[in-house]
């Protein structure tokens, strides 16, 4: 079985290169590379001296996409090899065997999330690990990378690249497609925790991401009015901050995650919880604005609502995705998807 590692990435200069080739050379032989670069020229240059030998180096290309990460992930799905992609985040760091866990559940379905966690552990990873174990106290993570089938992507011709959340635009494009999904809470992945300053960033732009989930909007609107209420009523405080507590220890605890998550963790939930409680008022002005800042534009959409998209994909037929004709390079997918193949 061989797979498609794509990742996609923008880097403003070449001070990670040497941690990230290192990385890249560690990959397994029988998962072929594609790293889809939109990296100004002089680091383009360099980051393509490096890694030409260990697969395809390109320029993003298609058409542009509002939210830039869309367009590379397309374009990786585009030059792929095969019909098992990994799309993974360039602070991704699997292991042989964690890339073994997610290719063979990818066998069973047509997508894939994994369970990312941070190492090291500098305070602002053990913050926002904080919110990971609560999103796994109620359902799952989102995590920076993911397995797909790349012919479910071809019929569907792609996911919509105007969005703040594309994780989740992937995930529910597909699932509208008839495609199943694979929450493997317990297969772990690495991550290389953030700089302070790209911690600090995103923090509202995520909080504007739950615009698109309108029961967690709808609690993590509450918290501040809620806080400001309990503010002198210190025991009830103490009990409000224990429960997150409780909560995100019992994601900690799911699915073995103790293994990978410090025990520490889950008692950063209640200052998580304080940020959320800020950020989400604070997006929502964004919204009333006209959208999120992003990439120099602002996108007004999180994600498409899933009604929305089971009306443009719901009737795609998922039997036709495993029949065997068309070319190597396209084996295992329908003519209608090969089609698609050249309009994504």
């Amino acid at each position: 079985m061989r797979i498609e590692y794509v990742l996609p990435l923008k880097w403003r200069d070449s001070g990670g290169d040497a941690e990230l080739t290192a990385y890249l050379e560690s990959l397994p032989e029988w998962a072929d590379l594609t790293v889809v670069d939109g990296s100004p020229d002089p680091v383009f240059a360099q980051h393509h001296l490096l890694w030409r030998q260990r697969g395809q180096h390109l320029r993003p290309d298609g058409p542009s996409t509002s939210n830039g990460k869309v367009q590379g992930v397309l374009t990786g799905l585009r030059h792929s090899r095969h019909e098992l992609v990994i799309i993974a985040d360039d602070d991704v760091r699997y292991t042989p065997e964690s890339l073994a866990s997610v290719a063979g559940l990818l066998v069973q379905a047509d997508l894939v999330r994994p369970q990312n966690f941070f190492d090291p552990l500098p305070w602002h990873a053990r913050w926002d690990t904080a919110r990971s174990l609560l999103n796994r106290a109620f359902a799952s993570d989102y995590p920076g990378t993911m397995a797909v089938r790349r012919s479910v992507l071809l019929q569907t011709q792609g996911y919509r690249g105007d969005v703040l959340f594309e994780n989740l635009e992937l995930i529910r494009t597909v699932q509208a497609a008839g495609g199943r999904q694979i929450r493997a809470d317990g297969v772990y992945v690495r991550r290389l925790p953030p700089t302070l300053r790209h911690f600090v960033g995103p923090r509202v732009r995520q909080a504007y991401d739950s615009q698109t989930q309108p029961a967690r909007l709808a609690v993590e609107l509450l918290l501040l009015p809620l806080m400001v209420v309990l503010v002198r009523r210190p025991a009830a405080c103490a009990a409000l901050a224990a429960a997150a507590v409780v909560m995100a220890e019992a994601g900690r605890r799911r699915a073995g995650g103790e293994q990978v998550f410090s025990m520490w963790a889950a008692w950063w939930a209640p200052l998580w919880l304080l940020e959320r409680a800020v950020t989400s008022w604070i997006a929502l002005a964004w919204r009333c604005a006209g959208g999120m800042p992003y990439g120099g534009r602002r996108l007004r959409t999180a994600a498409s609502s899933p009604a929305a998209l089971r009306r443009q994909y719901g009737h795609l037929n998922r039997g036709e995705l495993y029949d065997e004709q068309g070319s190597d390079r396209d084996r295992g997918l329908p003519r209608r998807a090969a089609a698609g193949a050249r309009r994504l």
